[in-house]
């Protein structure tokens, strides 16, 4: 089987490695690595989804992976690309994010008869003895190192707190309580904790004298600039229950001509080969590699059965053939009794948030770029009303790629019938 290491350098994952041939040659035979994720919110977003695919690639490559919930990391804050402290979480919300980013890694990684592993460093962060750990731990630390590490001069600029500037010990005392109680002699991260995984792999051999590497994962932008993961809506979400399988099967699809080689890449399980393959077609032959990019994505994330309702729903109204499966299309629901009396059509397209605000949706409509139930609206202040229904639902355009349905709910007056 092909070297992981290997793997990961074609597919675009490694951005810094501490030594090649060290790295390359400990994964020629099973080791034990691990990942760092802070729980701060209840659901991973798509900017975490390149460490995740990391675990995926390592794993099937006959690797037992460790994913660290930092549900004591977390109560500190990690200051790494920030300008100000992050607002402080209570250690309850802290556990309730953790379960709900567990419960989604479970759908990456296979935690079945110890091929991976879930741990939370709360479970040894929290007993430890504040004085002790400066005495065996703090002493291994140069402040002025500390200092010169990209993470904290930053911050210097605009104010370090001292509950941060612990960060980097116990993200090191992680990496060494996995070095001593699991074996683990990799820890990788994105390219922003190079200095955190380092002095990690510095703390164990200074007080084991043992041998562990870091590798970090590039910080991805598009190739029109913006950060990984963001939309004008704001972050794709891997809970359904933020972002519907539908709208995550349209951020996908929606990838720029210059990204789709890359993305197919890190974020589908497909063979270079065929990777290549897609991302040679050009024109409109892009578009099959971008539903391949879709597909694998969303099936990924929420499963094989919505990723095709996601994909049958998009074929369907992009080539204007209707709805096609219900579920799949982003539902808004609206009072049926403002339909009987009209709702302003800017209004309506504002309220749904399928454009963000009620001037923006004038613009869109007064520029002929919204439709409703299939037609175009002439007017920004036309009423939309319960004429405009079919098959039981409105349905909104924006541009050419935006579609959302509203669904009247309950009850309408009496004088309707």
């Amino acid at each position: 089987m092909q070297n992981v290491y290997d793997v990961l350098r074609e597919r675009g994952f490694i951005e810094q490695v501490s030594d090649e041939d060290k790295v390359r040659e400990i994964l020629s035979k099973p080791i034990t690595c691990y990942i760092g994720f802070d729980p701060t919110a209840d659901s991973f977003h798509v900017g975490s989804l390149v460490p995740i695919m990391a675990l995926i690639q390592i794993q099937r490559h006959g690797h037992r992976v460790i994913a660290l919930l930092g549900g004591g990391t977390a109560m500190v804050g990690d200051p790494t690309d920030r300008t100000e402290m992050r607002q402080l979480v209570s250690r309850e919300e802290i556990d309730s994010f953790a379960r709900d980013l567990k419960s989604q890694l479970e759908r990456f990684i296979d935690f079945s008869e110890g091929k991976a592993l879930m741990l939370n460093n709360a479970d040894w962060l929290y007993p430890l003895n504040y004085i002790e750990f400066l005495r065996d731990i703090g002493r291994h630390f140069s402040v002025n190192r500390m200092l010169a590490a990209e993470t904290y001069r930053q911050r210097l600029e605009t104010g370090l707190n001292f509950i941060e500037f612990n960060y980097m010990l116990l993200q090191s005392y992680d990496y060494l309580f996995l070095y001593r109680n699991y074996g683990c002699t990799l820890q990788m991260g994105g390219n922003d904790q190079w200095g955190n995984i380092l002095a990690g792999a510095d703390l164990i051999r200074r007080v084991e004298g043992g041998e562990a590497e870091a590798l970090t994962f590039p910080l991805l932008t598009t190739a029109d600039g913006t950060k990984m993961g963001k939309t004008e809506k704001g972050a794709v979400w891997l809970d359904a229950g933020r972002t519907s399988p539908y709208d995550y099967y349209q951020y996908w699809i929606n990838t720029d001509d210059r990204d789709v080689e890359h993305f197919l890449s890190l974020f589908t399980l497909l063979p270079m080969d065929e990777v290549r393959r897609l991302s040679a077609k050009g024109g409109a032959d892009l578009r099959v590699a971008k539903e391949v990019l879709a597909f694998e994505a969303t099936r990924i994330n929420h499963g094989e059965e919505e990723a095709e309702k996601a994909r049958t729903a998009s074929r369907a109204l992009f080539s204007g053939e209707g709805v096609g499966d219900d579920s799949a299309v982003p539902t808004y629901e609206i009072e049926r009794k403002r339909f009987e009396e009209g709702i302003p059509a800017f209004i309506l397209f504002s309220e749904t948030g399928i454009v963000k605000t009620r001037g923006a949706a004038r613009r869109l409509i007064t520029q002929g770029g919204a439709y409703v139930s299939g037609r175009r609206l002439e007017s920004f202040d036309e009423r939309i009303t319960l004429d405009d229904l079919k098959d039981g639902f409105i349905l909104l355009r924006a541009g050419k790629k935006k579609y959302l349905r509203v669904r009247p709910s309950g009850k309408g007056s009496s004088s309707s019938g």
